[in-house]
């Protein structure tokens, strides 16, 4: 099973792995909690959305 977007890939947007496991775990949190999402890809997993909201530059640091 190949995950995307890749780690990778999402490193190109964000500066550091600590900034995007920061970002991507207040975004799954939020989504977890309102449902609500940014992205039109179809997954279950919270993880996966904000990651690829990530991707997509919908979601900014703070």
């Amino acid at each position: 099973m190949i995950i995307k977007p890749t780690v990778t890939d999402l490193l190109k947007i964000v500066d550091n792995r600590f900034e995007l496991v920061i970002m991507t775990s207040r975004r799954a949190r939020q989504i977890s909690t309102t449902g609500v999402t940014m992205t039109k890809v179809k997954e279950r997993s919270c993880i996966t959305l904000a990651a690829n909201e990530i991707a997509e530059g919908k979601v900014v640091k703070c």
